[in-house]
């Protein structure tokens, strides 16, 4: 620990401080906020505009912005609906999950920029005076006092920051500083494939959103409105063999796969137009210690078969701010109090993984690997295909999950509370 941490320019005590602005964190913030909880939220960007984010936000989530009030407003902004998936396997293609059984006004996925979903989640936040949001505060360490975690150290443009909390919940991500801090165990489930991302304008006539499968190629393909947001992916390893092949060679294999694009790869000039996702399935063997808790990716980074980390992270925290919301009102909170968010939230975590899993291992994998020339669609797609109902099945599992979450934490009235105020150490 360097002296300029050991002695902070700033510090600040809060109820509970989260480490990350992702979806998870400020939407745990908000929730928290909401009940009467002071919180700190540390983000260690300066915005939330990054591209190739979890841009998917699901039914599951759509409830969860309904139950707080605040549907009709988000739906106002921009996004595009994803109603149904589809893929094409080969030269056929096949529908394989329907929303339609849903209620109409989420009887869909929709598809919005991850950095206009923040911005809208941390502007409601802060409407709570016991919220506070923090850019460019980059946690590096946990405070550990007593064999409790009782805050974290930050850098921030001014200077080192000190938070003292009761709480500290680690929502930043797959590369968690928290979780690696705290010493946390984690269990590699594994994952065989990698994924590039890029972007490619859109034109009227192009086929809509799905999936792209043929000998030895799997793509997918999102629509947002002017452009596709595709993702290649590939087997694990085979980033670097494809980067010295060349860009020419690489703009080839979109064109081949996806021939309505062949005038427009030319539109990736370089490989920083290309982004490479390192794919990894990992999970704690334990998500807390006394005065912290790891949700999200932090606690189990997913594939992005599917699309649903941003969601789970949601979900999350939902139960997170259920079942500790009361306790951190109150000054009571214990270790069980924390081990419970595990217990509600890792059955639908490990059977989500285990789905991957089993597409990566025995979907992905094999088309990845075959030299036949083409390929039919399973007699299992085509079944999804010709009866409607069943399409219900997987539309079902990837827009609402496992044992979805709904806000149990309170709207309470909280202007009694103080503004957190940054003090000099």
């Amino acid at each position: 620990m360097t002296e300029a941490a050991r002695s902070p320019s700033q510090t600040i005590s809060t109820t509970c401080c989260i480490a990350g602005g992702g979806p998870g964190g400020v939407m745990l913030g908000l929730l928290l906020a909401r009940a009467g909880v002071k919180v700190v939220v540390l983000e260690k960007h300066a915005d939330f505009l990054r591209d190739f984010r979890g841009d998917t936000i699901h039914p599951s989530t759509l409830t969860v912005m309904e139950e707080l009030g605040l549907l009709e407003e988000l739906l106002s902004r921009p996004h595009n609906k994803i109603r149904r998936l589809q893929v094409t396997v080969g030269r056929t293609t096949l529908t394989v999950a329907n929303f339609s059984f849903l209620p109409a006004h989420r009887a869909f996925v929709a598809m919005m920029p991850q950095w206009h979903f923040l911005d809208f989640l941390a502007g409601h936040a802060r409407r709570y005076p016991n919220f506070q949001l923090l850019m460019q505060a980059d946690v590096t360490d946990i405070i550990e006092e007593g064999g409790r975690v009782a805050g974290v150290l930050a850098t921030t443009p001014e200077g080192p920051l000190k938070v003292t909390a009761d709480l500290v919940v680690g929502t930043d991500g797959r590369h968690s500083t928290v979780r690696q801090k705290a010493g946390l165990k984690i269990e590699d489930v594994g994952a065989p494939i990698d994924v590039f991302w890029m972007r490619i304008s859109r034109a009227a006539g192009d086929p809509g959103t799905g999936g792209r499968v043929d000998a030895g190629s799997f793509f997918a393909m999102l629509d947002r409105g002017d452009y596709w947001q595709l993702a290649y992916v590939i087997p694990k390893g085979a980033a670097e063999p494809i980067r010295a092949a060349g860009l020419p060679a690489f703009r080839e294999i979109i064109a081949n796969a996806l021939p309505f694009l062949t005038n427009r790869v030319s539109e990736l000039k370089t490989w920083d137009d290309v982004q490479l996702l390192t794919v990894r399935i990992d999970r704690l063997r334990k998500w807390c210690r006394p005065g912290l808790l790891c949700i999200g990716d932090a606690a189990h980074a997913m594939s992005p078969i599917g699309g649903v980390g941003i969601n789970l992270a949601i979900q999350d925290a939902v139960a997170a701010a259920n079942l500790l919301w009361r306790p951190l009102e109150e000054g009571a909170l214990t270790e069980d109090d924390l081990a419970r968010v595990q217990r509600r939230r890792e059955f639908p975590m490990r059977v989500t993984q285990r789905f991957q899993v089993l597409a990566q291992n025995r979907i992905i994998q094999p088309v990845l690997s075959t030299t036949a020339p083409t390929l039919s669609p399973p007699w299992a797609l085509r079944l999804l295909d010709q009866i409607t109902w069943l399409q219900q099945i997987p539309a079902r599992f990837i827009g609402i999950g496992v044992r979805p979450e709904h806000v149990r934490s309170p709207d309470t009235h909280p202007y009694h509370h103080e503004p957190e105020k940054v003090s000099e150490a």
